[in-house]
């Protein structure tokens, strides 16, 4: 058996799935991260695995699902409040949180000071 399949139960639906992810503890922020697209445009010519997992690491853009309870509860560091709230699209630094999977589905779970934007519609946004 392999160490994923020991570790964790393959889940049977949506619930159990959604069971799975974990929950933000502290200042850390929920991020779901989006697919990656596996082709280049409309040409129809495939992307290489590598290619796929570089643009899968460095995502930048990723939609809030929950927040830690100290997270933007700093007065001091957050004198106006949160930068964002769940449900927003934001933009972060490449890199940042600490990636995994649920099922397909990629995460991150980040510091609420790595969120540097809130983004309106970020299917225009493209990391150069």
């Amino acid at each position: 058996m392999s160490e994923s399949t020991a570790a964790v139960p393959i889940p049977i639906n949506e619930e159990e799935q959604e069971a799975l992810i974990p929950k933000p503890v502290g200042y850390h922020v929920l991020v779901a991260m989006p697919e990656v697209v596996q082709t280049f445009g409309g040409s129809g010519l495939i992307k290489t695995t590598q290619t796929i997992h570089h643009e899968s690491i460095l995502s930048m853009i990723g939609l809030v699902l929950d927040m830690g309870d100290q997270a933007y509860a700093d007065k001091e560091r957050f004198p106006t409040g949160p930068w964002c709230k769940v449900g927003d699209y934001i933009l972060m630094r490449m890199n940042s949180g600490t990636r995994f999977k649920v099922g397909a589905q990629e995460y991150r779970i980040v510091n609420d000071d790595s969120i540097e934007a809130v983004v309106e519609d970020p299917s225009g946004i493209k990391r150069v």
